[in-house]
């Protein structure tokens, strides 16, 4: 099970400025119409957010800013298995405050609840393997950090988060650089001490000239299974391997037994479906 400790804890100030946009964005200048028109301005509601399937829950915190003027109880954890049927959350308060907020508290907790349940997927596969799932840039604008978080609570590890995070060198760099060796002097010669460089390579022919110029972080882009396994073998522990590309559910663990060290997909962020989870007002 994953545990809060190692899913960390969202920014609160990404939270409250994500939040604060998208109810701008969904209350216009005139407020929720259809509320304002059928409830009366004392009402007061409880409703369930329940799953409609079963996942794993992400996003917690995104709803509970978006609850803020009401009572918001979250009946589990994010990183938490929840069963189909079974009860997330319950709020109450001023009706036209829940109705108000009910679309933007869903949306966030569908969409990072469904990475998470994606990524729980490819982490399960990968079990009894000594190869963890990793993310990638590929995310949502604007949503990064929330899709990163998620993965997070999926069991998935980081990539790095932006372009200044670190150095990657990939094809296009490598073109432009005149080669896999010269593009990852430059580097070298560029970076901080502090600055993880990973160069990214397409066959073993560069794989060998990479590591001979140095590389400890390598991905291995695009290989087979048989092509990974000589790379793997080459290596023999002396660098971190990542496989990167075509990765699919059904082939991420005969990935993970070449005995690479890291996978990353974008399957798990751009790729993930929405879970179905709903709000429910509760009928005395």
């Amino acid at each position: 099970m994953t545990t809060t400790s190692s899913i960390g804890e969202l920014p609160r100030h990404l939270v409250e400025a994500a939040v604060r946009d998208a109810l701008a964005e969904d209350l216009g200048l005139a407020g929720d119409l259809t509320s304002l028109a059928t409830l009366p301005a004392d009402a007061t509601a409880t409703a369930t957010m329940s799953a409609r399937e079963a996942g794993i829950i992400a996003g917690l915190p995104l709803a509970a800013e978006a609850f803020r003027l009401l009572e918001f109880e979250p009946l589990v954890s994010d990183g938490a298995a929840i069963a189909k049927g079974g009860v997330v959350a319950r709020v109450s308060g001023n009706a036209r405050a829940l109705m108000g907020a009910e679309r933007v508290a869903l949306n966030f907790v569908n969409h990072l609840s469904g990475v998470a349940t994606a990524t729980r997927a490819f982490a399960d596969a990968l079990s009894g393997t000594r190869t963890r799932i990793t993310d990638t840039r590929k995310t949502l604008p604007g949503l990064r950090a929330f899709q990163k978080y998620a993965v997070r609570c999926g069991g998935g590890s980081n990539h790095r988060y932006s372009l200044d995070d670190a150095i990657l060198i990939k094809d296009n760099h490598i073109a432009v650089a005149g080669g896999v060796g010269k593009a990852f002097a430059a580097a070298r010669a560029y970076a901080g001490h502090l600055v993880a460089i990973e160069i990214e390579v397409t066959s073993l022919a560069e794989l060998e000239e990479a590591f001979e110029a140095g590389a400890r972080i390598i991905l291995l882009d695009n290989m087979d299974n048989a092509m990974l396994r000589r790379a793997v073998s080459y290596i023999d522990g002396r660098a971190v391997l990542e496989a990167s590309g075509g990765v699919t559910l059904e082939r991420v663990r005969g990935i993970a037994e070449t005995g690479v060290d890291f996978i990353s997909t974008s399957q798990i962020t751009m790729g993930a479906r929405p879970l179905d989870l709903g709000l429910d007002v509760v009928i005395a």
